[in-house]
């Protein structure tokens, strides 16, 4: 059996995250042995899920981290992408990994990042319901599914999709194991 080569996965994440969709996708990263890499406004900041019982550091400030440094992104739902979206840096980040087409796996409210970063223009996707027509407008195909995965992008709806979400997404890093 060949062994999965390491990969590096960020996260991008600010406060108010869906705690789900921040945890569960997290520990499967790096339960496969893979680097996960906490990326936010500010180095060192202490991020809180919706909740206010998980909390996050981050590991590096969007403007610090390098794209091409990572061989995907993940992007949680709940509050955090509205934190996130006047944030150039982040939106760069963004594009960049869309541009090299590394993996954007976004769940719930992450794909308003997608939207803000221009990237939907004839892409099919799905996110929080009541996204549909923002998406929709942003020139993106709003699938209602668990889990829409058009090239590079990996979208889901709620928490309840997360396994399919984190299937998807493990498989795209070329994860054997979930």
């Amino acid at each position: 059996m060949i062994e999965a080569q390491t990969k590096k996965v960020a996260f991008l994440l600010g406060d108010e995250f869906e705690d789900s969709e921040m945890t569960n996708p997290y520990e499967a990263i790096t339960k496969n042995g893979h680097e996960a890499v906490i990326i936010s406004l500010e180095r060192g900041a202490e991020l809180r899920g919706k909740n206010g019982t998980i909390a996050y550091k981050a590991h590096l400030s969007a403007s610090e981290a390098d794209p091409r440094d990572y061989d995907a992104v993940i992007i949680p739902g709940g509050k955090s992408p509205s934190h996130l979206l006047d944030n150039e840096d982040i939106i760069t980040f963004v594009k960049e990994m869309d541009r090299d087409g590394r993996t954007i796996a976004a769940i719930c409210h992450g794909p308003q990042l997608l939207v803000k970063a221009g990237l939907l223009d004839g892409r099919n996707l799905t996110a929080y319901p009541q996204l549909h027509a923002e998406i929709n407008d942003a020139g993106g195909r709003f699938i209602d599914k668990a889990v829409v995965v058009d090239e590079n992008l990996i979208t889901s709806r709620t928490p309840e999709d997360e396994p399919y979400f984190i299937e998807e997404t493990i498989k795209k890093l070329g994860v054997a194991a979930y």
